[in-house]
Order: C-alpha cells, then sequence, then structure tokens
C-alpha cells in the first residue's frame, strides 16, 4: 500500500521547483506509507563529474566513517565536492570518462559499501520516516530540476530502514531510478538467478529487482522502453512501477491492472501519482485525469514528449 508519485517539466529548463513539487504529492499519500520516503531528483547535470550518495551507519559517529570512506575513495577518483550528513556521504567525483567502471572500482572497496545513488543528474535522498520529516531533514522541496520520483512506503515484509527505503537505483547503471508499489509474487525466483551469475542484492525488499531487471536488459542490448514492455511478461504480481533516466520518466502497469495508479499532462508538465488527490492538491489548473489500463507502459523524454505507450 505504498505511494509513488513522479513529476517530468516541460519547460526545457532545469530550475523547475521538482523537490516541492515532489513532497506536496507524498505528503497528500503520507497515509499510504508512513514507514519511510525518498525522492529521486534529476538536477543541473554534473558532466563530467559524478554525483555519488553512499550510506554510512546510521549508529555511531558518521564524521568519521564519511571521512574515512572519502580517503580511500579519494585514492580511486579525484573529489570535485565532499560533504557529510547524518546517514549519508556525498561526493562529486570528477572529471570522469567511463563512470560504470568507477562505479564498480568503487564498490568493490568494501562488501559493506553500499552507493545509494550514482549519476552525472540524479540524486537520491531518503530516510525512515513520513515526506515532512524527510523534507526537514534534507531540504528537498529547495532542489531544482527537470524531473523526478517519489516513493512513501508502508514496509509488509522486510525492515524499515535506510536501505530497504525507495526509491532504488538501479545498481551499476547511472541515473536509473525506480519506485514501486505492489508485490511482484516471482521476486524470490529471479533474485535466485540472478545471485547464481554473481549479482549483489542489498535488501530483501522485492522492489530492488526491478532495477537489477532494467540493468540486466539493457546489458543485453535493449532499450529502456522494451525493457520496460518485456518486465510485464518476466514479472509476475500485482504491482505498478515508475523509472526514470537522465532524460525521461515512465511507468508501467502490471498485467492485472489490479494497483491504482493516475496520470496527467498539460503543455508544462506530466505528473503521476498512485492516487489523484495527489495531483489535484499539488498542481495548479484544470487538467485531465486518466488511470492507465493493464499491461501499460509510457516514457516521456525531457523536456517532455510521450514517445511510447503499448
Amino acid at each position: 500500500m505504498c505511494g509513488i508519485v513522479g513529476y517530468l517539466d516541460r519547460s526545457g529548463g532545469d530550475q523547475a521547483p521538482i523537490g516541492d513539487i515532489l513532497v506536496q504529492m507524498l505528503s497528500t499519500l503520507s497515509c499510504r506509507g508512513p514507514d519511510s520516503a525518498g525522492v529521486a531528483i534529476y538536477g543541473e547535470s554534473q558532466e563530467p563529474n559524478l554525483l555519488l550518495r553512499i550510506k554510512l551507519d546510521e549508529q555511531g559517529d558518521f564524521r568519521e566513517e564519511g571521512a574515512e570512506l572519502a580517503d580511500r575513495i579519494g585514492g580511486i577518483a579525484p573529489i570535485v565536492e565532499q560533504d557529510v550528513f547524518p546517514g549519508y556521504l556525498r561526493l562529486v567525483l570528477g572529471p570522469l570518462t567511463d563512470a560504470e567502471v568507477l562505479i564498480d572500482r568503487i564498490q568493490r572497496l568494501s562488501l559493506d559499501l553500499e552507493l545509494v545513488s550514482a549519476g552525472r543528474q540524479m540524486e537520491i535522498i531518503k530516510q525512515v520516516g513520513s515526506p515532512a520529516n524527510l523534507d526537514r531533514s534534507y531540504s528537498v522541496s529547495s532542489l531544482k530540476g527537470t524531473h523526478g520520483l517519489g516513493h512513501t512506503r508502508l514496509s509488509t515484509e522486510s525492515r524499515v530502514d535506510l536501505s530497504h527505503s525507495q526509491p532504488f537505483w538501479a545498481q551499476g547503471v547511472p541515473d536509473l531510478a525506480t519506485v514501486h508499489n505492489g508485490h511482484i509474487t516471482n521476486y524470490h525466483k529471479l533474485r535466485r538467478q540472478y545471485e547464481q551469475r554473481g549479482v549483489r542484492f542489498f535488501t530483501e525488499n522485492d522492489s530492488e529487482i526491478i532495477g537489477i531487471y532494467l540493468r540486466d536488459q539493457l546489458s543485453r542490448g535493449h532499450t529502456l522502453e522494451k525493457a520496460l514492455s518485456n518486465s510485464l511478461d518476466d514479472f509476475d504480481g500485482s504491482f505498478c512501477y515508475l523509472a526514470a533516466t537522465r532524460d525521461s520518466l515512465a511507468y508501467v502497469k502490471d498485467r492485472f491492472a489490479l494497483k491504482p495508479l493516475t496520470v496527467a499532462e498539460s503543455a508544462n508538465w506530466v505528473a503521476i501519482a498512485t492516487e489523484e488527490i495527489a495531483l489535484r492538491t499539488s498542481l495548479p489548473g484544470d487538467f485531465e485525469v486518466h488511470e492507465p489500463g493493464a499491461r501499460e507502459v509510457a516514457l516521456w523524454s525531457v523536456p517532455g514528449l510521450a514517445v511510447e505507450t503499448t
């Protein structure tokens, strides 16, 4: 019973109030998920640098831990910016030519190291608690950008902590993030198959499988649109999920259409939310809202033309 939201600005700039809009929509849906909240914000491009958020121990001296970890990573790539927050180390590395190779080297530093997000443009911010608490902790509503995802979580099977919160970064693929509402019932089967191939999981949350699946599909040469469509055949259960990259926002509605999802568009924006009330209370003007049907996939590109619906 989680709440998921997405928003894409069609103005063509990178200064839209993405954070504020996502927080407003998530706050409206907070009754659906009191356990944790998070956002993936696509802001100003860091090209050719790489922006990382790395999980720190939620207990103890996180500043000392962050400084030690930054020293180790600094031996691999130059650090342009460095900040430590409760639960996070934030680094900007660069300039870089091959982000995926660097990400792999950083992840090999320690089995305990968990990259919460990595990208040229994307930054994931999440924590235990409500959307309001997330905003108070990290001033999410002040963040600008082109588009973003949000999630408010009700834990049904896995732990309540930062790692199990959403959005999830698709480990190894810069700037690809997902949020999910529902249940992927063949998660354990898919997980075993990926683990046999050496894929590392960081949680017991079935939502984590989505990013790993998309990464695998992209590595096989599929476009994102094709990967999203393929997931309808390869995932079992009732679910809706959103995915975003540096230049796109998309949704997927499962073959049974059992989970709610609403979509609205105007000349200036595209917005997606689990419930219509999140759209009505957060966005101005008079607009039509529709609910996608079974097996429906749609993808919009920045600054906003819908390029695929199946």
